[in-house]
């Protein structure tokens, strides 16, 4: 690279991110963003550390964009390129695009109060309109949780059952009375292949007594494919959220999240999914050409 390429650091109730400013497709373009640079941005020691890398970039010049926004292409002018610490694809996540529309506004590339109203943002998951809100959060549609099926997550040889949820990515929602916080997740908890061929996000859920005007509130922990236990999980918040509310046989109301990272907020109503939290950038800077050739 001719140019030191900008970077941010930045998270969402502690789900953190690096960030690449790319918004022509310039910086990044090709193959150059391949899984080992992104394994080495989000490694914690030798990298700058992350659950994820997301690149803030146009549709138009993200070649997938076209196979998975289809006839919403042209109405998404931005697309959240998100790669999981691993390298992989990802296909959407709460938290991140919470974040990236923050980066948008930051970056003087959208108007924060136009965006109160909403704008659509291309994902491998589809187009998701995300907003703003008038006390410094941002909300995104998650569009409709959808149940498919139910198994268990083997946590240090206990089996917890749970539900099969999709959010545009998998989750396994297991509701259980053992306090969360006792829980082991330093290994990736063992799922159903044939359920989950293309691997799961995994949510230990306690249910516990929810203020007034508040339907239900919720603990979790949430163990990430290709990531491993990470603070927070947009997605994951989601998922679990209808998962307690479907145990009451409720589809529709307003469920309080606590994750290790903070607090989300998720409502279900008219047959769709709204999340809505922080987003935080902690810090910008560039990528030393020794880094970046080493």
């Amino acid at each position: 690279m001719t140019t030191a390429p900008r970077v941010l650091i930045g998270h969402g109730t502690e789900n953190d991110f690096v960030v690449l400013p790319d918004p022509d497709g310039s910086v990044w373009p090709g193959d150059r963003l391949d899984a080992a640079t992104v394994r080495r941005l989000c490694e914690r020691r030798a990298g700058l550390g992350g659950d994820g890398v997301l690149r803030v970039v146009r549709s138009v010049h993200v070649p997938d964009a076209a196979d998975v926004l289809g006839a919403d292409l042209d109405r998404c002018e931005w697309f959240m390129d998100h790669r999981n610490a691993d390298g992989s694809h990802a296909e959407m996540c709460g938290n991140g695009i919470r974040l990236f529309l923050h980066v948008l506004v930051s970056e003087g590339l959208l108007d924060r109060g136009t965006c109160e109203a909403g704008v659509l943002v291309g994902t491998r998951g589809g187009p998701r309109r995300v907003g703003a809100t008038p006390d410094g959060q941002y909300w995104v549609d998650m569009e409709p949780a959808r149940p498919f099926g139910r198994g268990a997550a083997l946590v240090s040889g206990r089996a917890f059952p749970g539900l099969a949820v999709s959010m545009g990515n998998p989750h396994l929602a297991a509701l259980t009375d053992v306090p969360v916080d006792t829980l082991d997740l330093t290994t990736a908890p063992g799922v159903d292949p044939e359920l989950f061929p293309e691997g799961v996000n995994v949510e230990l859920v306690n249910v516990i007594e929810a203020a007034p005007g508040v339907d239900a509130h919720i603990r979790l922990r949430v163990s990430e494919r290709g990531v491993g236990e990470t603070r927070s999980c947009g997605t994951g918040a989601c998922a679990a959220a209808y998962a307690a509310l479907e145990a009451t046989s409720t589809e529709e109301g307003t469920v309080l999240v606590d994750v290790p990272g903070g607090r989300l907020s998720v409502r279900f109503a008219e047959g769709t999914t709204v999340l809505t939290g922080p987003a935080v950038l902690v810090s910008a800077g560039v990528l030393c050409p020794e880094w970046l050739d080493g």
